[in-house]
């Protein structure tokens, strides 16, 4: 609960918080454990619908307000859900490296799997929907979020972008369901930054079957995925060409990587590639050079993006409990002037990040997205979030490092979504690349 405020005597500004006098969380049927991030004041007659999606303390300008009532509606079972299941067990299951398997037929339920995608009977959602989607898996977990991002953006986009008709029917109803999982296999034991330059694993057609040697490396999903999109170089054009592969295909082995510090949680895994046999029929019809799988990574680089966002959000709203409640010197730490410089400064980070990256959202509506508006907006905003987890386990001093309080699983998770899908130096390069006409790639 927000503290009281009142005004000064000496002037008219008010030292309550604007959200706070904007709009109050209405209960809702089924809702068992409040969000405490959630305003809970009285809404507003000059601010029609804010009823139906309480602001997020993290979120100054309610950007989330600009949905429309049934988009909001959206988010809302997504919240209430991932405060009721998620959030209770999301320390838990990071520290055993554990994925809630038992939560997936839930997820699949508030149907936000593939909501950006057309289908029969029902329209793409609005980009800016889905990402705020992203942003609410990512503020509560970032584990779960990055499950969500691979299945959803990674391996549905591939097919999705790059499938035949064919493949689109017969592979996604089942992974709009969650009936299969998916997993995208671009990275390599060797290669990270300087996949576009090659890859090393090879793909040698033989007839109606293609042969698949190599390795895979960091792999989300892979260890349970149903469904693993592979990139292979074809040997005898030398082009990049994407593969669907079974979990359950002769030579296709996954193993789970150990000792992550980062989104332990999620599933990773070392792919090997022995003679794996995979028929043309499950070749991606138009996944025919790495342009292609740029087309897919483009799309996904901007939910890293909002990912982002989310993560410094959850950090940032748990350090501003913490700030009301702990005490020291006599009074809560959130009154002392240099814990507000912290939290304000987070905030300033969260709101600057989340303005750029709903641009970005009606560019990529609008169909008008460059590789350098989404590289900038990936880059900056992780490097941002990089700020906010640093700050907020400044907050919470000592206690910042005990996962209970869940700034240090932001923390952690921070440094994965900092370099995964482009470093900092790759966007940069990028980007740099787009404003001077020069490349500077090695």
């Amino acid at each position: 609960m927000r503290p009281a405020g009142g005004r000064r005597e000496r002037g008219p500004v008010s030292d309550q918080p604007v959200l706070d006098q904007l709009v109050a969380e209405q209960p809702r049927p089924g809702r068992s454990v409040p969000d405490p991030a959630a305003s809970t004041a009285p809404r507003t007659q000059d601010a029609p619908g804010l009823d139906v999606l309480p602001v997020l303390t993290g979120d100054l300008y309610g950007y989330e307000q600009m949905l429309d009532a049934q988009d909001q509606r959206v988010l809302a079972d997504l919240r209430d859900w991932l405060q009721r299941r998620v959030a209770p067990i999301a320390n838990e299951q990071w520290e055993k490296a554990e994925f809630p398997h038992h939560l997936v037929p839930e997820l699949a339920e508030l149907g936000v799997i593939g909501l950006g995608y057309d289908r029969p009977g029902r329209p793409a959602a609005s980009r800016l929907l889905t990402s705020f989607v992203t942003l609410e898996l990512s503020r509560v977990d970032t584990s779960m979020a990055t499950f969500f991002g691979v299945h959803s953006g990674l391996a549905m986009g591939s097919i999705v972008l790059l499938g035949s008709d064919e493949q689109r029917e017969r592979w996604l109803p089942d992974m709009y369901a969650l009936r299969k999982i998916g997993a995208f296999a671009l990275t390599e034991p060797g290669g990270g930054s300087d996949v576009a330059l090659g890859l090393d694993t090879t793909a040698r057609r033989e007839g109606d079957v293609w042969v698949l040697d190599g390795a895979k490396r960091w792999i989300g999903n892979a260890t349970f995925a149903d469904l693993v999109v592979v990139w292979a170089k074809d040997v005898d054009d030398g082009r990049v060409k994407g593969f669907v592969v079974h979990q359950d295909n002769p030579g296709f082995t996954a193993t789970k990587m150990e000792g992550k510090l980062a989104l332990r949680a999620v599933q990773n895994a070392d792919i090997v590639l022995e003679g794996c046999r995979v028929p043309e029929a499950d070749r991606l019809q138009g996944a025919n050079s790495f342009k292609d799988t740029g087309k897919v990574l483009q799309l996904t680089r901007g939910g890293v993006a909002w990912s982002s966002v989310g993560c410094q959000m959850g950090a940032y709203e748990a350090a501003l409990a913490y700030a009301r409640q702990r005490e020291q010197f006599g009074k809560p730490i959130g009154g002392f002037q240099l814990v507000q410089d912290l939290l304000v400064r987070m905030l300033g980070n969260v709101t600057a990040s989340l303005g750029m990256v709903v641009r970005l959202a009606e560019l990529q509506e609008a169909g008008t997205c460059t590789d350098a508006q989404a590289a900038l907006a990936k880059g900056w905003c992780t490097s941002r979030m990089r700020e906010s987890v640093g700050w907020a386990r400044e907050v919470l001093g000592g206690n910042g490092i005990l996962l209970e309080n869940d700034v240090a699983r932001f923390f952690n998770d921070a440094e994965a979504l900092y370099s995964y899908e482009g470093t900092r130096e790759i966007n940069t390069l990028i980007v740099g690349r787009a404003i001077t006409g020069q490349s500077a790639f090695v």
